[in-house]
């Protein structure tokens, strides 16, 4: 099981001297990926009482822009969006970003992607919230021909492309993509096309059907079940720490291929506190992941 940390993304700051600092921490402790989330707005909530998640006062750094940043500084890392919210952004505008990314970091992006909740961001990107699900699966396909085509004629639903096409292009002509979300098209979608799925929730009963279910889903559309990867997320503040190596060897013994930690929410004022936080938890927690 490959571990990764979560990048803090609503703590670390705008300095990007943090941001290195962070970065370069984890890749020499020996952390294997970086997971960072993405949103372009936050909501105010002076006009909208109640509002429930992320609003304008947490601070979310764009994905593709820190990533190129990290490219930089990192040489081992692998580069992971958790998830990119796909459906509000422009689907050549993603593949050419992505695969730039990718270029400058010698082939170390993974995509995760996802359909997002925020319909305050859909409709200031001008994009539509409600078909967002299935015009998701159009992307990744058309994402994927941008990736490996020197030109694309394509003719969809939602897009048309004439003859035209990207450079660079992914190292290897491909950037793995992975599927984020519980509901069950999201399921569908990760065993279907996806190389991974990237759940949020405990290793429980539930959990396990829902990895069954994937599998089935890939086996059926004549994919190898054995290649789609599963990526568990533990969230430090949210599990107690008697259960963080239960929590672990759960996923493990699930299947899960990846596990990220992260340590937003247990009010860590530094970037050392947080780089401290991942080392004893990694000290703890390695063993259990390579059982």
């Amino acid at each position: 099981m490959r571990i990764g940390a979560v990048f803090p993304q609503t703590e670390i700051g705008a300095d990007p001297g943090a941001v290195r600092a962070w970065a370069e921490a984890v890749e020499e402790l020996g952390f294997r990926h970086v997971v960072a989330f993405d949103h372009v707005l936050g909501a105010g909530t002076a006009s909208r009482p109640g509002w429930y998640g992320y609003t304008s006062e947490d601070l979310f750094h764009e994905v593709f822009v820190l990533f190129g940043y990290l490219a930089g500084i990192t040489r081992t890392l692998e580069l992971v969006t958790g998830v990119l919210v796909l459906p509000q952004r422009q689907t050549a505008l993603v593949a050419k970003q992505a695969a730039e990314v990718d270029v400058l970091s010698g082939g170390r992006l993974r995509l995760g992607v996802g359909i997002g909740w925020n319909r305050v961001e859909y409709d200031a990107l001008g994009a539509t919230f409600t078909d967002r699900g299935a015009r998701s699966a159009e992307q990744v396909e058309l994402l994927r021909s941008l990736w490996a085509e020197p030109t694309v004629t394509y003719e969809g639903r939602w897009h048309r492309v004439e003859d035209a096409g990207i450079l660079p292009r992914p190292v290897r002509g491909r950037i793995p993509v992975w599927f984020g979300g519980n509901a069950e098209a999201v399921l569908r979608r990760a065993g279907e096309i996806g190389e991974g799925w990237l759940p949020q929730r405990p290793p429980d009963e539930t959990a396990r059907a829902m990895v069954r279910r994937v599998r089935s889903y890939a086996a059926a559309a004549g994919r190898d079940p054995a290649g789609i990867g599963f990526e568990a997320r533990l969230k430090l503040a949210e599990v107690p720490e008697g259960k963080w190596a239960e929590f672990v060897a759960g996923w493990r013994d699930l299947g899960a291929t990846h596990l990220c930690l992260s340590t937003m929410g247990l009010g860590l004022a530094t970037v050392d506190d947080h780089v401290h936080m991942l080392r004893s938890a990694l000290r703890e927690l390695g063993p259990v992941a390579c059982e």
